[in-house]
């Protein structure tokens, strides 16, 4: 991989303000794949007036020719598809054949729905004597993870471009250069100079200068809890809107009359994809206590038939964590949860057979008679751990799947879809799988409590990016 040495910044690459660099890793071995530019203030100040500049244009533009940059912009990722693949499994560590499925197919279609949503969204509407108008809310700042980096990006890019709004974009350092091959992407499609800006750095650095700007309208970040707060105490000083999606710890209910074969394999597929780094996985998995032998024999059995290794080739299942960093804060977890007495099942803190022991590497662990209080059913791993915790009835595994800070996603699992949303209506949380039933890029998706606020994806991720504005008129005379 090349070093990636410039900004793109005003429609032109240009060279940051800042001297250092920032090393980007591959957690298969630990190598380096290449360096990307330290952003600082002064590189922040740049891109935010850049946007700036071209808001008013690009605020104008009609909206049939928005959605024909869209466009453009999907065709140009669906021909570097292949490429954006690879260079992802390398920065991240999510298999290959996954990452063609989700981390480049996901961003790919999200750039074309908001494109043929502009057809026909509703930008003014009468009521009464006013017409409400729905205009871009302004600048915008997009700030993205490193576990769906593309997709994530691209929910924010897309939305807000067709929204009429400018932005800045800054990825996370540890997975940036398909941000990179982005950029590329949307200068050849011409979009006019200075709509879309790309800086990288720290976030206690660029970040936190793009988040307290004064040219800065909005924040759309999607990263942890505590980085969301800081991000939400930055923003108020400027009274700047601010979107946040964070943490999670979903639980997956299985009732006592569904198919607990299908619905144990389904919540830990839910829970280990992308090693356990998805912060809506299924991660508490809550059973009738009278069944937990026979959820605890099959979560270990399919836990157990997980082939850790090289994310590029075909047999592996599980690829290793994203950093260092983020494998030794999942260790600390499964340590923490043996020590608070919860029966480790498989898994551990020791390396799975046959990886790389240069890698970023965990074991899939399945912690069985885990207490719903205990650290490691209340914070998020964002590792290949599952929870299991046994319930009493209904009532007590609501009560158990809404007691944590977080909201942002939740399973149930029955006999029938009917009785699976009468439970599903009682969780306190943005998004609910009934027997699991896949993602959908149309929906709304976000969360409650301490999960974040605002949406993304669907009309309602484009509605993030607008204001109302009411003009009123004078009520014609009377005859």
């Amino acid at each position: 991989m090349k070093d990636r040495l410039q900004f793109y910044l005003g429609g032109s690459w240009v060279d940051p303000a800042g001297t250092g660099s920032i090393a980007v890793h591959c957690p298969t071995d630990g190598s380096l794949l290449a360096r990307i530019p330290e952003g600082n203030e002064q590189d922040a100040d740049a891109a935010l007036r850049a946007a700036r500049a071209a808001f008013d244009d690009w605020a104008a533009t009609p909206v049939a020719e928005r959605a024909g940059y869209l466009s453009k912009i999907q065709a140009g990722l669906s021909a570097r598809a292949e490429e954006i693949a690879e260079t992802i499994t390398l920065e991240m560590g999510m298999p290959l054949k996954l990452s063609k499925l989700i981390q480049v197919a996901s961003p790919i279609a999200n750039f074309g729905i908001f494109a043929d949503m502009l057809a026909d969204f509703p930008f003014e509407r009468r009521i009464g004597n006013s017409l409400v108008l729905r205009e871009p809310v302004g600048v915008v700042v997009a700030i993205t993870p490193w576990n769906y980096p593309l997709h994530q990006i691209a929910a924010k890019v897309a939305a807000a471009l067709a929204a009429g709004c400018t932005l800045v974009l800054k990825p996370s350092e540890v997975a940036p250069l398909n941000a990179f091959i982005l950029a590329e992407v949307i200068h050849e499609s011409g979009l006019p100079a200075g709509v879309f800006n790309l800086v990288t750095g720290y976030g206690q650095t660029v970040g936190e200068a793009l988040v307290a700007h004064p040219q800065a309208d909005m924040v759309s970040f999607t990263g942890s809890t505590r980085a969301g707060i800081r991000v939400s105490q930055l923003g108020s000083a400027t009274v700047k809107r601010i979107a946040l999606e964070l943490g999670g710890k979903s639980a997956a209910i299985i009732l006592g009359d569904a198919d607990f074969p299908r619905a144990v394999k389904g919540v830990v597929g839910n829970c280990f994809i992308n090693s356990g780094q998805t912060c809506s996985a299924l991660t508490r998995m809550l059973v009738p206590r009278e069944r937990y032998e026979e959820a605890a024999e099959i979560a270990t059995g399919i836990a157990k038939g997980y082939r850790a290794g090289d994310p590029t080739v075909p047999e592996t299942t599980l690829g290793p964590l994203a950093s260092d960093l983020q494998r030794e804060r999942v260790r600390g977890y499964i340590a923490k949860g043996i020590a608070e007495g919860a029966v480790l099942l498989c898994g551990g803190l020791d390396l799975p057979e046959g990886v790389n022991t240069a890698g970023f590497y965990v074991a899939p662990t399945v912690f069985g008679r885990v207490d719903p209080k205990s650290v490691i059913a209340q914070e998020e791993i964002f590792g290949p751990v599952l929870s299991i915790i046994t319930y009493d009835d209904e009532d007590d595994a609501v009560r158990i799947a809404n007691d944590t800070p977080y909201g942002l996603a939740g399973g149930v699992w029955s006999g029938s879809d009917e009785h699976a949303q009468q439970v599903a209506r009682r969780l306190r949380t943005g998004q609910v799988d009934i027997n699991g039933g896949p993602f959908n890029l149309l929906a709304p998706f976000g969360g409650y409590k301490q999960s974040g606020n605002g949406r993304e994806l669907g009309v309602h991720g484009l509605e993030e990016f607008l204001e109302y504005k009411a003009m009123q008129f004078r009520p014609p005379p009377k005859a």
